[in-house]
């Protein structure tokens, strides 16, 4: 057997009881849970603070004089301690998938895990850069549209529960749409579809970003263009490594034609 194909084996091939899998799963979902309560004891003091931050796109938006309001009597408590929650995750992602990544990494073969490293790093990427497009470029455009097209009389003042809701659902669907160059890269190398055949249907995926952009966003033409010309523009990034992902499999196996 060469060299190569040794170097192509998984590294340890011991075989471990179910037993012995569980027990590791737990522990790893234990350092993760503790990981993301001392983040979120960290930011718990600042939680007014972050929710402040993340109403400004709203609250810049609005009318003069008016200012959102909670019409829940634990509102003012429940929907920072929520966000505070919800970002502690967010915050912890890459460790968190590090712990995932330690636990399915000795039962990948060593090529599969040069491509998972990278892949792994850019997922995390891929959704924070989602999130904050959504931050920074569309909940500043689509508040104004909103506040502005209100009919008079009516006074915009949104509730900080409905609120936090709204945008915790943009920055989710955002940060997943962000994640299709990651998809496209994990079915050309599992073999699922081809460069050729998804660049053939670039027509179809153009309408299936407008409509995902439909779905995922607010009924608003604004929102609906924002989100899907980004997932357009990722969708051609991710025909481009896709297809070094596909010239570093062949590549490979003209090395080794037994690893086909």
């Amino acid at each position: 057997m060469s060299e190569e194909r040794r170097d192509d084996q998984r590294p340890d091939d011991t075989p471990q009881t179910l037993v012995s899998h569980l027990l590791e799963l737990r522990n790893r979902l234990l350092k993760t849970l503790v990981v993301v309560l001392v983040i979120f004891l960290g930011l718990f003091y600042f939680s007014r603070d972050l929710y402040t931050l993340v109403a400004r796109p709203l609250m810049d938006a609005m009318p003069a004089g008016t200012n959102m309001i909670a019409t829940g009597v634990a509102s003012p408590f429940l929907a920072p301690f929520k966000l505070t929650l919800y970002l502690s995750i967010f915050v912890a992602m890459p460790f968190i998938l590090h712990q995932a990544w330690a636990f399915v990494a000795p039962g990948l073969y060593r090529h599969e895990k040069k491509l998972a490293v990278p892949l792994l790093a850019s997922s995390v990427l891929l959704f924070y850069g989602g999130a904050a497009f959504a931050y920074f470029v569309v909940f500043p455009l689509m508040f104004q549209f909103f506040t502005t097209i209100a009919p008079e009389g009516v006074a915009v003042t949104t509730d900080i529960s409905s609120y936090l809701d709204f945008v915790l659902a943009l920055f989710l669907a955002f940060g997943v749409a962000f994640e299709l160059p990651i998809a496209i890269v994990l079915m050309v190398a599992t073999g699922i579809t081809t460069v050729e055949k998804l660049a053939a249907s670039r027509a179809y995926v153009v309408v299936a970003c407008f409509v995902i952009g439909m779905m995922l966003t607010p009924p608003d033409i604004i929102s609906q263009t924002l989100l899907a010309v980004p997932m357009w523009l990722l969708f051609e990034i991710g025909l481009v490594f896709g297809r070094m992902v596909r010239r570093q499999q062949l590549d490979r196996e003209q090395e080794d034609p037994q690893n086909r």
